[in-house]
């Protein structure tokens, strides 16, 4: 195709964000069909046009950062992470509310809205990806990595926690695996694991013992999940149940487009649950394509990392990868009733206007500091 003759870095990642965004179009088109009887009198094209807005403003905004250097994001996330701080407090002081929780801010006078945490998730990935690189030497003491990494992971999650548990968890575990690769000595990892636990523990003891104490209501939210996950009962796991209704009707080879029966009953059709709909439609083998797109993404990722010549780069690509491969496994974990419903959108595919964009924007942060590793090759090839 002549159209990846004008895109730089990896053309895998391109391939992968191509083939999903088509998906993702059909998809919520199809899982549409109920929220557009009940909120905009039955005009189902709405969703489908605001998807086909969504998603070339996506990658518009993926080909702009991939054409920048990818250094450059080291010296933003500097001042991206100092405002993150201050825009997840007032989120949650004065955020647009959702349910029970506070995770929106809405831009004046546009009446849109996005979610903070996407903000706060990408400056502190890549910002911990500048310290990991620039202060390798203080950080092989446990001092030095509590206070440059620990400090900050810790500020930024306890902020999404009120709001949003599933993406303090993820981002948390997101930002210990991106320590893991790099370089972070086995003796500080284990100390790090140990008071994670303990303060895991004491927190599920505070949930579970004392859930109306918690401000908002959340903590008798994450019980009733916790507690409707572990019975099993039917009737209060409803979502999951539809969810597994569509995965078991739609076989090897699914309905065919538009002809799922489960979107009717899936309050969550085209967020949460999109993964048992693309399954219910297009079978498990499609389903199982998609996880495996997701694996070469997460490959990709590592590839970076192994062949970029300056840290920064190859751990900007394996820490955002490896985010929206997680986040995309815990989706389809919830899709199939292996994890409890944590109200995490599925990557590139979910409906939803924050996601698509700061997804893109992460990918084409990835895809620059792929670039580095062609400009590289070509230095070579030129001096060979």
């Amino acid at each position: 195709m002549k159209l990846f003759n004008y895109l730089k870095g990896d053309k895998v990642i391109w391939a992968i964000m191509f083939l999903l965004s088509i998906l993702s179009v059909l998809v919520v088109y199809s899982a549409t069909v109920t929220l557009a009887h009940k909120f905009k009198q039955g005009h189902t094209e709405y969703f489908l046009f605001k998807q086909l807005i969504i998603v070339p403003v996506g990658f518009a905004l993926a080909y702009l950062f991939h054409r920048m250097k990818y250094t450059l994001f080291s010296k933003v996330s500097q001042i991206g992470i100092v405002i993150s701080i201050p825009l997840l407090l007032y989120t949650l002081l004065k955020g647009v509310s959702a349910g029970e929780a506070s995770r929106w801010l809405e831009i004046p006078g546009l009446g849109l809205t996005f979610q903070t945490s996407d903000i706060a998730k990408l400056m502190l990935i890549i910002y911990l990806a500048r310290v990991l690189t620039i202060k390798s030497e203080e950080l092989k003491e446990f001092k030095g990595v509590l206070k440059h990494l620990i400090l900050p992971i810790g500020l930024v999650c306890m902020l999404i926690l009120p709001a949003n548990f599933s993406t303090a968890a993820l981002l948390f575990i997101n930002c210990m695996v991106l320590l893991f690769f790099g370089g972070i000595g086995t003796k500080i990892l284990l100390k790090l694991l140990g008071l994670f636990l303990v303060f895991a523990a004491l927190f599920f003891t505070w949930v579970w013992l004392a859930p109306e104490s918690i401000p908002g209501g959340r903590g008798l939210t994450w019980k009733s999940r916790i507690e409707s996950f572990s019975s099993g009962d039917a009737k209060s796991n409803y979502q999951s149940e539809q969810a597994k209704i569509a995965i078991a009707t739609g076989g090897l080879i699914g309905k065919g487009p538009g002809n799922s029966t489960q979107r009717a009953f899936l309050p969550q059709a085209s967020s949460d649950f999109i993964y048992a709909i693309i399954i219910e439609e297009y079978g498990l083998l499609v389903g199982l394509s998609i996880l495996f797109l997701y694996m070469i993404l997460f490959y990709r990722g590592v590839k970076i990392l192994r062949d970029n010549g300056k840290p920064f780069g190859g751990l900007v690509a394996i820490g955002l990868s490896f985010s929206l491969v997680f986040q995309a496994l815990v989706n389809m974990a919830v899709a199939v009733n292996l994890f409890p419903v944590t109200g995490q959108p599925l990557p590139l595919i979910s409906m939803g206007g924050t996601s698509i964009t700061f997804t893109m924007i992460a990918l084409g942060i990835i895809i620059s500091a792929s670039k580095s590793i062609e400009d590289k090759a070509e230095e070579n090839l030129e001096t060979a």
